[in-house]
């Protein structure tokens, strides 16, 4: 899918984002619910072989605890042999602080991210790379594909760093309108006029300083 929107892309079509396999991110520390964690992993991993998930988090014991669940609830699941492929392309990494972890995220850029954190919606506050960003235990993946509102169509592959998810405004096509009184163009023009000349651009500049001597021909008359 993503090189077939690519290619189009190329050809002169607007598209909305490229697309790649789906992926999670969990920021976790001892305030989750390990159950939670693994499941929210195992929700993502059971879409495809290529998908990806990732627990980041600052405590061992998480990491353990989670490992536990994510064995006992994938023997439950009738696509358990997708989901466990997909956790083979998956990690868990342990960082020494919160500032790491958030760092390693926003590098990251994940299609959805979960933060079952103590003071997630603070912590929110710094994630500047993601999809969609699911606040608290609570806050489970599978709300945002089916009830909660947001709109599931969203950037992957780090893709996060460049474009948004789709909205109202992807289907919106703007055009820019702009009218220079002959203020305007006094204050703007010897501005316009360097930035011309600088990048040799003489037709350019010509075309402010013709406007400008017409009104100092006029201011005089």
């Amino acid at each position: 899918m993503t090189e077939a929107k690519q290619q189009v892309f190329k050809s002169g079509t607007a598209i909305d984002m490229p697309a790649g396999p789906s992926e999670v991110a969990i920021l976790a520390d001892e305030t989750c619910i390990p159950a939670f964690v693994a499941a929210d992993l195992l929700s993502q991993a059971e879409h495809g072989v290529d998908s990806q998930v990732l627990l980041v988090t600052t405590s061992e014991k998480v990491i353990d605890e989670t490992f536990a669940e994510l064995e006992k609830q994938l023997s439950e699941l009738p696509r358990r042999e997708i989901a466990a492929k997909a956790l083979e392309n998956s990690k868990a990494i342990l960082t020494g602080n919160l500032t790491e972890a958030v760092e390693l995220l926003n590098e990251y850029a994940a299609e959805h991210l979960i933060l079952a954190y103590e003071n997630a919606e603070e912590i929110a506050d710094k994630i500047i790379n993601a999809g969609s960003v699911f606040i608290g235990n609570y806050s489970c993946e599978s709300a945002g594909d089916y009830a909660s509102g947001t709109n599931h169509t969203l950037p992957t592959n780090g893709y996060a760093k460049a474009f948004s998810g789709v909205s109202l405004d992807s289907f919106t096509k703007k055009i820019t309108f702009q009218r220079l009184t002959e203020d305007g163009i006094r204050n703007l023009g010897r501005t316009i006029e360097c930035m011309a000349e600088a990048e040799g651009l003489h037709a350019h500049k010509s075309a402010v300083s013709i406007r400008l001597e017409k009104l100092a021909a006029k201011k005089h008359e």
